[in-house]
C-alpha cells in the first residue's frame, strides 16, 4: 500500500518495510521519526548511566581498573573524576553522580520519545516549519548537517574546557591529573599527525596531553566553521548529481561515518597510551590474524578494558560498514528480492532549487 498524507511532498512506501525494520517504517514521517530519533538518544543515555552505577557496584578500588571488566569508569577516570597519584580512585562519588544525571536524564528524553511518537503531530512541516524537512530538499539538507556539525563542535570544546578549566585531566606522563594550560595550536604539529609527519601510528601517536587539548580546539573550531557555512550556504549545484538525496541514502553516508569513526576508534584505543592510560585500560594491544582481525595483549592481561573497547569497536564498526553498504544499494534503486536495480526504486532528481 502507498499512503499519500496531507503533506503533498510526503509519499510512504509501507509494501517494501515489514515492522521489523524499525525506524526505517518512519523515514518519511517526520513527526514520527523525530519520536523514534529521541528515543533512541535515551536509550544510549540510560544506557550510560545504568552501566556506570553497574560498574560502580562491583568497583574494587584494590585491583587494577583494567582488570576488573570496566569499560565506562575507566573513561570517568581519564577525565580526571575521583583520581589521585598514580591512578588511585580516592572517591567514586563523582562516578555516582554522573551515572545518576544521565539516568534523569533519560526519563526525560524517554518521555520526549513516547510523546512524540504516540501524541505528536506527523509531520512537522505541517505545523512547525522550521523543524519540518523534505529529504530532497537540499539546502534545508545542508542545513541540517551545518547544525550538527556546530553541536558536535561544542562537544570537542567541552573536553577542552574540562582538561583547561575545570579540573584537569590525568596525564600518565606525571601519574596525576593536571590542568593543560598550553594547548599546542601550532597546525604544522597537529595536521602533522594527520598527514604522518609527526611521530608513528598516525593520529594514534599523540603522546601528550597539550597536542590531545589542541587538536580538539582546531576540530571544534573546524565542525562549527563549518557548520555555520553549511547553514548559511548552497549547495553547489555539482553536489546535486554527485549524491543522492533521499532518507535512505543519508542514513547509508551516516552508517559510512559511523563505520569510518569506530575503525579509527578501535586502532586509537588499542594502542595509544595517552589518551587510554595503562593504570584505566591495560597494556597495548597489537593486530592479530586469525580467521578474522581482532586486538589482543601479549601481556598476561588478555581481557582488559582495552582488549574489550578495542574489539568492540571494530566488530561494531565492521557490522555499520554492512549497513552502509545494504542502504546505499537500496538507495540506489537495488532491489534485493529481484536482485537488480528497479527504476521505479531509483530516487527522483532534487526540485528545490
Amino acid at each position: 500500500m502507498t499512503a499519500i498524507t496531507d503533506n503533498p511532498q510526503v509519499i510512504t512506501e509501507y509494501t517494501d518495510i515489514p515492522w521489523w525494520s524499525g525506524n526505517a517504517r518512519l523515514r518519511d514521517v517526520s513527526g514520527k521519526l523525530l519520536g523514534a530519533h529521541v528515543a533512541h538518544g535515551g536509550l544510549i543515555v540510560f544506557w550510560a548511566g545504568a552501566i556506570t552505577l553497574f560498574e560502580l557496584s562491583r568497583f574494587d578500588p584494590a585491583q587494577p581498573m583494567y582488570d576488573q571488566g570496566l569499560i565506562l569508569l575507566p573513561h570517568l577516570a581519564s577525565l580526571g573524576w575521583g583520581v589521585g597519584a598514580e591512578g588511585e580512585i580516592i572517591s567514586t562519588y563523582p562516578y555516582f553522580v554522573i551515572g545518576t544525571l544521565h539516568l534523569i536524564s533519560s526519563a526525560f528524553l524517554g518521555f520526549g520519545g513516547v510523546f512524540h511518537s504516540l501524541f505528536g503531530i506527523e509531520y512537522l512541516e505541517n505545523k512547525f516549519s522550521f523543524f519540518g524537512y523534505d529529504w530532497r530538499d537540499t539546502n534545508k539538507m545542508t542545513t541540517i548537517i551545518g547544525i550538527h556539525l556546530i553541536l558536535l563542535g561544542a562537544g570537542a570544546f567541552l573536553l577542552v574546557a574540562k582538561a583547561m578549566f575545570f579540573g584537569g585531566l590525568y596525564d600518565p606522563a606525571v601519574g596525576n591529573v593536571r590542568m593543560v594550560s598550553n594547548p599546542t595550536l601550532n597546525p604544522g604539529i597537529i595536521f602533522g599527525y594527520l598527514f604522518g609527519a609527526v611521530g608513528k601510528n598516525w593520529i594514534a601517536g599523540v603522546d601528550n596531553l597539550e597536542d590531545v587539548v589542541g587538536g580538539h580546539i582546531w576540530i571544534g573550531a573546524i565542525l562549527i566553521s563549518g557548520g555555520f557555512w553549511h547553514i548559511a550556504t548552497k549547495p553547489f549545484g555539482w553536489t546535486k548529481n554527485l549524491f543522492v538525496w533521499s532518507g535512505e541514502a543519508y542514513l547509508s553516508y551516516s552508517l559510512g561515518a559511523l563505520a569510518l569513526m569506530g575503525f579509527i576508534a578501535a586502532y586509537f584505543c588499542a594502542v595509544n597510551t595517552t589518551v587510554y592510560p595503562e593504570v584505566f585500560y591495560g597494556s597495548s594491544l597489537a593486530i592479530k590474524l586469525d580467521i578474522f582481525p581482532y586486538f589482543s595483549s601479549d601481556s598476561a592481561d588478555l581481557l582488559s578494558s582495552r582488549t574489550w573497547l578495542a574489539n568492540a569497536h571494530f566488530w561494531l564498526a565492521f557490522f555499520f560498514l554492512q549497513g552502509h553498504i545494504f542502504h546505499a544499494l537500496r538507495a540506489a534503486g537495488f532491489d534485493f528480492n529481484k536482485g537488480r536495480v528497479e527504476a521505479s526504486r531509483i530516487p527522483p532528481e532534487p526540485d528545490f532549487g
